[in-house]
């Protein structure tokens, strides 16, 4: 199955950016409607179009899902990880969010902004939105466009230190017109006005329970783990310790336990009366639980193309791979991880790393590394890639390629003068070996990776050391642990990420030198790497500006190439991150834009 978005999205997203420059060009932004879509209307489904009679309000007992990465938190702007803002959007919804063919589907939007209908303006300095007025929050309290600007304020509160505020970075204030109209006024004019409170970073959370943890306590909020939203169900219980039986073993898990929000606005849904989601155990044992159909929903199964085959000829359940925008990557530390600052801070930009800040090493380190074997028991569930910016398809490069030649990367290393004088198996230089750590979670394909990654390493000179960390942990929060990808205290790390927007800016200020996530910041800036090229800065900040579409597409594969010419990041597969849904589960609806849960509310049997 082909991950390409395709050139029917180029054509849509162009019109997105055309309407902002065109005043004469009066068609609806990025193939949006000028008119509102309804949500209750049902949309063809991903894996089955539905044919059954409309189903109705809590009929259908209790909805299982299994995430083998247990989610950690309930709001989705303190959310680490994918798993977390799955967990958190059964509850919270944005004001829109993009469907699989680019378009903006409202949710707590009454339409979609145009320039047609007045809510975008012509220059991109702002962009007005109506809200639904029949909205009410799971505790009976009436959603308003005051709900908005308080979301705002507190992803931007630096004492929260929200995880989502790479997706306001250009915004210059929001404003409360009226009780259901609010007004996005930007620094600059920008052509990604849809950014803020879109998708999976623009969930609107009620200023009633949360403003009194708008600050240094943000941590100490019942409802980040208690959540009520607007959305198809509240949490009504998250047990932190829970079992799960599979093949007649107790697997320990989370359990989050959702109920229906009894003032949910659409008829007739959501179908099922409960949805309990259970977090934890491993990949294996999530598969095992499909196989067995023990559950009716299973997320992103990262297992051999074997392994899938084997889980469907159970036949409860399928195995769909599904285009999405994440990429399996290498990130490499442009700091050092084993110098300490006088407060304890490692990797810290005050130490940079003594030899991956060396081009010719990072080149040679790219060339060593066989990427195809990586990538090959992926099947369904990924390609090779080498861009980091894969979607949407226009803005990955073809001038991106990878060499896979060791001969000329033991030749790099000798050149920069990394030699083995006392022929221990590992180069050094000037008292500095070429040692390094590699960690990533516990994952099957993750762990052939850094085996595959080890031995080619150690083959032109290199000691690498493996490291594998819980997943709750590892792309958790960075609390009572230095053991996350955010802190990054290796040299290298793996994991899989994704622009969560068909316009990459908030994905790719992962890269701009003022983003790199600090102890000073709780590692809740972007940039993990530390990376830092101010013509990478120049590019990214021309593009924040640019609204010419084409120019602003040319910057992005710009920004792409440089990236990978730089050897800033290693992308290795640009995945599919199949998911295991029961043969009986219908309406299920993916988009690379959101998390799956997106439209869980249309789910049935």
């Amino acid at each position: 199955m082909s991950n390409k978005i395709g050139a029917s999205k180029f054509l849509l997203l162009k019109t997105m950016f055309i309407g902002l420059t065109s005043m004469a060009t009066l068609t609806s932004c990025g193939g949006m409607p000028a008119t509102p879509l309804p949500t209750a209307e049902p949309t063809q489904a991903a894996i089955e179009a539905p044919t059954e009679s409309v189903p109705t309000r809590g009929q259908g007992g209790t909805l299982t899902l299994l995430y083998f990465q247990a989610p950690t938190i309930v709001n989705p702007h303190l959310s680490p990880g994918t798993k977390d803002l799955s967990a958190s959007r059964i509850t919270y919804e944005p004001l829109a969010s993009f469907d699989k063919d680019s378009k903006l589907i409202p949710f707590l939007a009454a339409e979609a902004p145009s320039l047609e209908n007045g809510q975008v303006a012509a220059d991109g300095t702002s962009v007005t939105w109506k809200l639904r007025q029949d909205i009410k929050w799971a505790d009976g309290e009436p959603f308003t466009a005051d709900d908005v600007l308080f979301t705002y304020e507190y992803i931007m509160n630096p004492d929260v230190k929200s995880s989502s505020a790479g997706s306001y970075s250009e915004v210059e204030s929001v404003e409360v017109v009226d009780d259901y109209t609010i007004k996005v006024n930007f620094k600059q004019p920008t052509a990604a006005w849809y950014a803020p409170f879109v998708g999976p970073f623009g969930m609107i959370i009620p200023r009633h329970i949360f403003e009194a943890y708008n600050g240094a306590n943000f941590a100490d909020a019942a409802a980040n783990l208690q959540a009520i939203g607007t959305g198809p169900y509240f949490v009504s219980e998250y047990r932190k310790e829970d079992v799960l039986i599979i093949g007649g073993n107790a697997v320990s898990t989370v359990k989050i336990i959702y109920e229906i929000n009894r003032y949910y606005r659409e008829p007739n849904t959501p179908f099922f009366s409960k949805v309990e989601l259970q977090g934890g155990g491993d990949l294996n044992l999530a598969g095992q639980a499909s196989k067995e159909g023990a559950v009716d929903f299973a997320w992103n199964l990262a297992l051999p193309e074997n392994t899938l085959v084997d889980i469907e000829s159970g036949g409860k359940m399928r195995v769909p791979a599904l285009a999405s925008s994440f990429v399996e990557r290498i990130m490499i530390n442009f700091t050092d991880p084993n110098k300490e600052t006088a407060d304890g801070e490692r990797s810290s930009l005050k130490f940079p790393h003594p030899f991956l800040s060396d081009l010719r090493v990072r080149q040679a380190i790219s060339m060593a590394i066989n990427r195809e074997a990586i990538a090959a028991p992926y099947g369904r569930g990924g390609t090779l890639t080498t861009n980091i910016l894969a979607e949407p398809s226009f803005y990955a490069s073809p001038n991106n390629a990878f060499e896979y030649n060791p001969q000329k990367a033991t030749e790099l290393l000798e050149e920069a003068g990394w030699i083995d004088s006392n022929e221990d198996g590992v180069r050094e230089k000037d008292g500095v070996e070429l040692r390094l750590v590699f960690q990533t979670s516990i994952q099957p394909l993750r762990q052939v990776a850094q085996e595959q990654v080890k031995k080619d390493l150690e083959a032109i000179g290199f000691a690498v050391e493996l490291k594998q960390i819980d997943a709750s942990i590892y792309l958790g929060p960075p609390k009572d642990t230095t053991d996350t990808r955010r802190q990054f205290y290796a040299d290298f790390e793996e994991f899989a990420f994704s622009n969560k927007s068909p316009d990459p800016t908030a994905y790719m200020a992962g890269w701009v030198c003022d983003q790199a996530a600090q102890k000073e910041n709780d590692w809740s800036f972007p940039n993990w790497s530390r990376y830092c090229n101010p013509e990478f800065d120049a590019l990214f900040n021309q593009a924040a500006t640019e609204l010419d579409p084409d120019v602003r597409t040319e910057l992005f594969i710009k920004m792409n190439e440089l990236l990978i010419q730089d050897v800033a990041v290693i992308p290795l597969v640009n995945t599919t991150q199949p998911m295991a849904i029961s043969v009986d589960l219908k309406g299920y609806d993916a988009t690379p834009w959101d998390v799956e849960v997106w439209k869980i509310a249309d789910w049935y049997k």
